[in-house]
């Protein structure tokens, strides 16, 4: 008898992340199915991608386009139910009508159903990187509570998951392991001085030389704050200290992280650099499923480079680590300064080098004791980013001064 079809809830289908991940469910008709699909805004990408993968539920983010998204699925003559808004998505992610949930929504935004997804025990494929930097200890209680299985995303927490004794995901690091090793790409703008990074634009810190990602995450990669969150990330997952945690800059990306042992064995994950290759391990672990993903040509690449950070040009990585080492309520400070000082470098109104003093500002305004509760944490998450819009401006003329 076939068994039943893994239904995958894809919570930012839209998104870079997303699109990889359908693509790799459509390549297994025989196993997944993606079963909801939501998206933020964009209600014509959404009901295009219902016309192509018939999900049972489709969940716009902002409830005011309920009705279009409602109006579009009629038009395509679907049976999709629609819904909207952030109860929806909690809703969807803790229902009867998932297995696994894909946490791919961008920024703090995706907390909530993230968390819905822990709590019901379900395969959470963890994507969105800002929920376990923000609530990180409750994210964790939940899964542990509930029995659920969470698979890191990121490259280079898949990358560790696999090179890591199992289970990986635990409160405190395996004893036989030394210290988790990160790499990062660089971003587009390595090995520049600071003031060569003045007048950067949002279209140059977009274009990064090896990922294909979406813009905030792309400035991220840019500043090295993604490193960063990926540092505050691996000490969640895998019970790390930070000082176990160490960054390399790897410009070629192909090895995506390793893990030293005891022993001195150094084990690394290495692939081409495509979001695929996670995504399968993910959804079919402990299997292996193709993914779309060509081979490695070894002989092609020649060599493997490796060098230290620079965090005098980008602190970010330096601001990452200091607020791991107060805590949770630093974490959350950290995340969203920087989501609103992005945001206001995309937009224009903060230079690329006022980003890490905007959050730098914040961290030194805000940050203190670690934040237990959840609603502690989101009422410290909205005065960080009144906080930063109210200080964007001074931040931006100093910048200029």
């Amino acid at each position: 008898m076939q068994a039943a079809l893994h239904r995958v809830a894809v919570l930012g289908a839209t998104g870079s992340i997303g699109a990889s991940a359908l693509d790799v469910i459509a390549r297994h008709p025989d196993r997944f199915r993606a079963s909801v699909l939501s998206a933020h805004r964009q209600v014509e990408a959404l009901v295009e991608l219902c016309v192509r993968h018939r999900p049972e539920i489709a969940v716009i983010g902002d409830a005011s386009l309920l009705d279009e998204l409602a109006r579009g699925l009629r038009e395509a003559r679907l049976t999709t139910l629609a819904l909207a808004g952030a109860p929806a998505l909690e809703q969807v992610a803790s229902s009867d009508a998932c297995d696994s949930v894909l946490a791919a929504i961008v920024g703090a935004a995706g907390l909530p159903s993230t968390l819905a997804a822990a709590r019901a025990g379900k395969r959470l494929l963890l994507a969105n990187k800002e929920s376990i930097v923000v609530a990180g200890a409750l994210l964790m209680q939940a899964v542990r509570s509930s029995g659920a299985e969470l698979i890191p995303v990121d490259s280079e927490h898949s990358a560790l998951f696999q090179c890591l004794p199992q289970p990986a995901v635990r409160d405190s690091l395996d004893p036989r392991v030394r210290r988790l090793v990160l790499t990062a790409s660089g971003g587009p703008f390595r090995g520049q001085c600071r003031q060569r990074l003045l007048d950067v634009t949002p279209e140059q810190a977009c274009a990064h030389p090896k990922w294909s990602m979406g813009r905030k995450i792309s400035v991220d990669s840019a500043t090295l704050m993604n490193k960063g969150l990926e540092v505050i990330e691996a000490r969640w997952l895998f019970g790390a200290e930070p000082a176990q945690i160490e960054v390399v800059v790897h410009p070629q990306s192909i090895v995506h992280s390793l893990v030293e042992y005891a022993d001195g064995s150094l084990l690394a994950q290495l692939g081409p650099p495509d979001m695929r290759t996670a995504l399968a391990c993910a959804l079919a672990w402990p299997d292996r499923v193709t993914a779309g993903v060509g081979s490695l040509d070894l002989l092609a690449l020649g060599r493997l480079d490796f060098e230290a950070p620079d965090t005098q040009a980008f602190p970010c990585l330096a601001l990452a680590y200091e607020a791991l080492r107060h805590g949770s309520g630093a974490t959350t400070v950290l995340n969203a300064a920087n989501e609103v000082a992005v945001s206001g470098f995309l937009q224009g109104r903060l230079g690329f080098l006022g980003i890490p003093m905007l959050i730098d500002h914040c961290l030194q305004s805000l940050a203190g004791e670690p934040v237990p509760e959840l609603e502690s944490l989101l009422a410290l998450d909205a005065s960080t980013r009144r906080l930063a819009e109210t200080s964007m401006d001074s931040i931006a003329e100093r910048l200029r001064a």
